[in-house]
């Protein structure tokens, strides 16, 4: 079982690469962020490999880091998500991006993916929302893929969803408005306002665009 290559970039193609190693050139197939990071021709690299074996082939799976990977093995236990829906999420979404989109529960996010229609982001959204990665609520630490993650499914009636659904009705990305709530709760400690944290939502919201 291959686990990681690490030899010279050999040449590559939309969703692949060849890796050479001692000679032998090894075809991965990479997501576009994984393949970005690539140097050019020639020059050494490594990438973190799942190998794929079934009776008619052997694939290798290539990412530039191991949180990649997992993500990768994380969304292929999710029915309807293959290696190559799993690569093209990975393409479009960074890990820490995929986790708020999960967080926020935010199927439009997800939906940037080709292959991930409303029905198969909905899924994403249930069986991995406590697996995610991303933004904790206050007090509570983030975790790794794979391990339970209390807090960051999405969040239940209350004051915190209240602001959030609310900044969505404005017309903010729910991604967006659930990062600004988060932070506004933690100013502001437990117990504030609907009110109070859309105000602080609004404004977290307005020093992201001004950067």
């Amino acid at each position: 079982m291959i686990a990681k290559l690490k030899g010279l970039v050999d040449g590559g193609g939309d969703d692949w690469a060849v890796i050479d190693v001692g000679g032998v050139g090894y075809l991965v197939y990479c997501s576009s962020r994984t393949l970005a990071r690539l140097p050019k021709v020639g020059q050494a690299t490594q990438l973190f490999i799942e190998t794929h074996v079934r009776e008619d082939h052997i694939h290798l799976y290539g990412f530039a880091d191991e949180g990649e990977r997992e993500w990768f093995r994380l969304l292929l236990t999710v029915q309807g998500v293959g290696s190559k829906v799993g690569l093209a999420i990975l393409s479009v979404l960074s890990a820490e991006e995929l986790s708020r989109a999960i967080a926020a529960g935010d199927k439009a996010m997800l939906s940037r993916a080709q292959g991930v229609g409303p029905k198969l982001a909905t899924r994403l959204l249930t069986e991995l929302k406590d697996k995610a990665v991303g933004i904790a609520l206050p007090g509570l630490a983030t975790t790794g893929p794979g391990e339970a993650a209390a807090g960051m499914a999405p969040l239940e009636a209350g004051p915190l969803e209240d602001a959030i659904s609310a900044l969505v009705n404005l017309g903010y990305r729910r991604i967006e408005a659930h990062g600004a709530i988060l932070k506004a709760s933690e100013s502001l400690g437990p117990g504030a306002a609907t009110s109070v944290l859309i105000r602080a939502g609004l404004k977290e919201l307005g020093r992201e665009a001004a950067r």
